[in-house]
């Protein structure tokens, strides 16, 4: 990134203009601790104008025809395009990706946007329903339509600084919903290059802010009664204390997850074996490990386990590491030393407990080595949190239903990958899961951005995936003609 570049001062968003406070902070490369840029904090008072003006404006922009928002929301999928390159080069600088992962980043919103463009001139949620099925509804038919239930606050995390911002704002604009985003304070960059291509839209003025507070400002905005729909990415712990902060609120939360993958005995050929062994290598450490469908567990039956375990070992240990700006690189950085200490406790504390580290477990900095444990003991936290971090847990059981019970042993439920070529397998797979997703034949970390996606269990409530993120920003209203000849 060039030097004046790396200095600029990034402005924030306001009811749809640029606009600067008093305050400023630097965001930081987590690879090299170089400012990547300087970013104006909005005061109390500019907040409380963004979330004025949306809630002002929030008739006008459920009633803006489709065509408008479906227009806006083309425009930004096709800019994004256009700067695909300068975008992934910022998310890289900002958060510490390898830059190849942060061009399929922008190509994930590039896609987030045209899809909510096209749902956008489709959306309308109801039918028209007959009611002289009884003898009282003779002459009366239901039509019913979805309305916004008001301003959207969208709460983003660091490990996808552009999509997840983009998962947030385009649900709500195709929806005719206000909103008011604050991106991740590590990684606020990203969002706010969102702005500078809405802003160049024809939308109202107010119905969109990007805020970069700080996360101790974030209370205030959550029990603000004019902001009724909460959207947020990111920890379990801080996802339901919001929740439970607001419990007349209507709250999406896409939390932590312990992404299993499941081998089967079927998956058996040295072809199936080295397949899955290097997608769980790739997944595992993929935006290393900071991603909630990550490979975390790898539980195969033991006829298989064998002979898999060390290809995965081998294929974690081809993983390039290194500079994220380098296209080679496929292991970067975590997002802060912080973080990488973090998962370097976590896996001494699984050693300790008898776990068996066959590669990795080093740390330089903020980046930690790509990283396989066996015999890991259930009660450590490798095994039952979520590490976010580039560290597998290989486990190996006796058939399909302990397989099937190890990926339940867990408090979350987010997607898991099982690895079978058996059709009916699948579909026991799928109904014996406690998960949002399953992905057959392969890593739980697949995540096509128009499909639901969301947990069960302690990985939240509610789907994301465009439509569906529409549908929890909206509710039904129905409206009954009388006097009809039907």
């Amino acid at each position: 990134m060039p030097k004046e570049e790396s200095a600029a001062t990034h402005a924030f968003w306001l009811a749809g203009r640029q606009a600067t406070g008093e305050a400023a902070f630097d965001v930081t490369s987590p690879w090299d601790g170089r400012v990547v840029g300087t970013v104006s904090v909005p005061s109390d008072a500019q907040v409380e104008e963004a979330v004025a003006a949306a809630y002002a404006v929030r008739d006008e922009f459920a009633a803006t025809p489709a065509h408008v928002r479906a227009a806006a929301l083309d425009h930004v999928s096709r800019r994004l395009v256009e700067r695909t390159e300068e975008i992934a080069r910022l998310i890289s600088a900002e958060n510490g990706k390898p830059v190849k992962w942060a061009r399929g980043e922008v190509g994930r919103a590039v896609s987030v946007f045209r899809f909510a463009a096209e749902e956008a001139r489709r959306f309308n949620g109801g039918e028209a329903q007959r009611l002289d099925t009884d003898a009282g509804g003779r002459g009366r038919l239901a039509l019913t339509r979805r309305f916004p239930k008001g301003v959207v606050l969208g709460i983003a995390p660091f490990n996808f600084p552009l999509n997840l911002c983009a998962h947030k704002i385009a649900p709500a604009i195709a929806a005719g919903a206000p909103i008011v985003l604050k991106p991740a304070p590590a990684t606020p960059l990203s969002g706010l290059l969102i702005g500078e291509l809405l802003a160049e839209t024809e939308l109202p003025a107010g119905s969109w802010s990007i805020l970069p507070v700080p996360n101790d400002r974030m209370p205030a905005l959550v029990q603000d009664e004019r902001l009724p729909v909460i959207s947020f990415t990111g920890s379990e712990q801080v996802g339901y204390a919001i929740m439970d902060s607001v419990p007349r609120k209507h709250c999406t939360l896409e939390l932590g997850g312990n992404g299993a993958a499941v081998v089967l005995a079927d998956w058996a050929s040295d072809e199936d074996l080295d397949r899955a062994a290097s997608r769980i290598a790739t997944f595992s450490n993929y935006q290393g490990g900071q991603s909630c469908i990550s490979v975390q567990r790898v539980i195969a039956d033991a006829s298989v386990y064998d002979r898999l375990l060390p290809r995965i070992v081998a294929a974690v240990e081809a993983q390039v590491t290194g500079d994220p700006a380098d296209d080679a690189t496929d292991v970067g950085p975590l997002v802060s030393q912080d973080a990488a200490e973090r998962v370097e406790a976590w896996v001494q504390e699984a050693v300790d407990a008898g776990a068996t580290l066959l590669t990795g477990g080093k740390r330089d900095g903020a980046s930690y080595a790509p990283t396989v444990l066996t015999d890991v003991p259930a009660d450590v936290r490798i095994s039952c949190e979520e590490v976010f971090g580039p560290v597998l847990n290989v486990l190996k059981v006796e058939g399909e239903e302990a397989a099937f019970a190890a990926v339940n042993d867990s408090k979350y439920g987010l997607q898991a990958g099982v690895f079978t070529h058996d059709l009916q397998a699948a579909f026991r797979a799928h109904r014996a899961l406690e998960v949002g997703g399953v992905v057959v034949g392969d890593v739980p970390s697949y995540r096509a951005d128009q499909m639901p996606y969301g947990g069960t269990k302690q990985s939240g409530v509610g789907r994301e995936g465009v439509r569906f993120a529409m549908d929890d920003y909206t509710y039904e209203r129905v409206m009954v003609l009388t006097g009809l000849d039907l």
